[in-house]
């Protein structure tokens, strides 16, 4: 609840709680002056014994409403048994002055809060009889033309108290209403702030697990290639009787080392390849693409159509390290004689075409793997999806493999 609502409610609470002593006294007021002076002694005995007890009601109420804790708020017996006595003695006062028909109309402002719903309608049909009664001229009504304007009035009061009645009703349920809309957004936020939290936690897991995939995808990619490599010269060195063959190996393993290396470095504090240091992603490739083919004897060409876009770095490290893995498979696993690379620059995405000559295999007999936690072509795959790509391989066994990574064009200044 806002404060003004706290202002507002306090107010009708003040209304409440003062408003029938508030009607009482400018009733004995204005029933005190208006008297006649011939008025009969036990007329003003009578009128100052229900004055009396109407004050006596008035203070029993106050404390009993007070002692309650919704402040009375809620309709009980004693609150109709307070309306009906107040109404009784409201009517009797207004029999005597029609003036204490101020006092009556104490009953529309809180017969809602009184009375129960099925007597609602018909405690405020009593004020308005009370009220009307005064308004036409006092009673006892005791003309044709009195008892008429009595029908008018009470007609045009009761309506007007049935209107005033449904509106307070409307404006009670909308605030209801608004105060349990308020609860439930509390309780949201409360929830929000809780999922916020828990987010939080995952967000920094996932940022913790897809750091761990990064540095294994790089670690396979770099050193574990590179070491694959040095292997393979060294094991030439060892079965070659020619020194300057012998020598040329060596000096292959060294360049291959120091190479490793520096990526090692680089994956470590997640800097671009070496190869995109210098050059932009259709040149590192083909010098990638060249220097795998002299380093495996193997032939390899490098196609690029479309126009060269310069491309986020990352997106260019993505298909740089695609390019890496499937150079290295078909190394050591198609024993090809022959690699075509082709970068293609389509509109909005880029295309990787990756083909071999080698054994190729059976797609759907390879085992289940997380791209997760796999390297090869379950790596290739979660890197082109890292940033929504997605890589297709199409392969027979004695019939090669087609690799296609297809990936969004993201340009560096994005």
């Amino acid at each position: 609840m806002t404060a003004e609502d706290h202002r507002i409610d306090r107010r009708w609470e003040q209304l409440h709680t003062w408003g029938p002593f508030g009607f009482l006294g400018i009733s004995i007021v204005l029933g005190v002056a208006t008297a006649a002076p011939d008025t009969p002694r036990a007329l003003w005995w009578t009128a100052w014994s229900l004055v009396g007890a109407a004050i006596v009601l008035q203070l029993w109420w106050h404390v009993t409403r007070f002692r309650r804790a919704d402040r009375g708020r809620t309709p009980s017996v004693a609150g109709s048994a307070y309306y009906a006595v107040r109404w009784g003695l409201a009517f009797a006062l207004a029999w005597l002055n029609p003036f204490f028909a101020f006092y009556a109309a104490s009953g529309y402002m809180d017969a809602d809060e009184l009375l129960p719903r099925r007597w609602r309608r018909l405690g405020l049909l009593a004020g308005a009889v009370t009220v009307a009664g005064a308004q036409s001229g006092g009673m006892p009504l005791r003309s044709t033309l009195q008892w008429s304007l009595f029908g008018v009035l009470l007609a045009v009061n009761s309506v007007l108290q049935m209107a005033i009645s449904h509106l307070n009703e409307q404006e009670k349920q909308r605030s209801h209403e608004r105060t349990e809309t308020i609860a439930a957004l509390r309780q949201a936020l409360q929830e929000n702030a809780a999922l916020h939290a828990q987010l939080l936690v995952q967000a920094r897991e996932a940022g913790i697990a897809d750091e761990r995939r990064r540095l294994a995808a790089e670690i396979h990619d770099t050193i574990a290639q590179g070491l694959a490599g040095i292997i393979a010269q060294l094991q030439v060195v060892l079965n070659t009787p020619d020194p300057r063959a012998a020598e040329e190996h060596t000096g292959r393993a060294l360049d291959l080392a120091r190479h490793s290396l520096g990526e090692a470095r680089r994956s470590v504090h997640n800097l671009a390849p070496a190869a995109l240091e210098h050059d932009a992603l259709p040149e590192a490739l083909r010098k990638t693409v060249v220097e795998w083919a002299e380093r495996t004897d193997t032939r390899a060409e490098f196609t690029l159509t479309g126009t060269a876009e310069h491309l986020h770095e990352e997106v260019a490290a993505t298909l740089l390290r695609i390019v890496q893995e499937a150079l290295s498979n078909a190394a050591r696993h198609a024993r090809a004689s022959r690699v075509g690379v082709t970068l293609s620059y389509a509109g909005d995405e880029v295309i990787l075409d990756i083909r071999d000559d080698g054994a190729g295999f059976d797609p759907l007999a390879l085992p289940a793997r997380s791209s997760a936690g796999g390297f090869g072509l379950d790596g290739m795959r979660a890197r082109a999806e890292r940033i929504a790509g997605a890589l297709t391989v199409e392969s027979e066994p004695g019939l090669g493999t087609a690799l296609s990574a297809r990936v969004p064009l993201v340009r560096h200044d994005s």
